[in-house]
């Protein structure tokens, strides 16, 4: 006769069974991505990703209120850079595009 014995440690404790049970997903576990690309006014859709865009900063800052009305309470932010170097200076230079994203993201919703 299999099984013998059904251990049940993890429904011992109410935290545990809270861990292990069904998994309820909402808007506000969602993060949303975005492609920041420089330049103004562009929204350039990336064919591999339909309904996904490379966007100039100030389309990004208003994006990233429309997703917030959404109810999704974050971004995550990729950056396209103009130019690529082998030591990526891009994603850490103070002028870089992420970096630029991130600054007028903030300063328009004051976060």
């Amino acid at each position: 006769m299999f099984p013998i014995l059904r251990p049940r440690r993890l429904r011992t404790h109410p935290q545990l069974r809270r861990m292990v049970r069904e998994t309820v997903l909402t808007t506000s576990d969602l993060i949303y991505p975005l492609f920041a690309v420089p330049g103004e006014g562009i929204a350039k859709e990336v064919k591999s990703m339909p309904g996904v865009y490379q966007l100039s900063v100030d389309k990004i800052v208003q994006e990233a209120k429309e997703v917030y009305d959404l109810g999704i309470p974050g971004i995550i932010l990729f950056g396209i850079p103009e130019d690529k170097d082998t030591d990526a200076t891009g994603a850490w230079h103070d002028c870089g595009i992420v970096q630029k994203a991130a600054t007028a993201v903030k300063e328009a919703y004051q976060i």
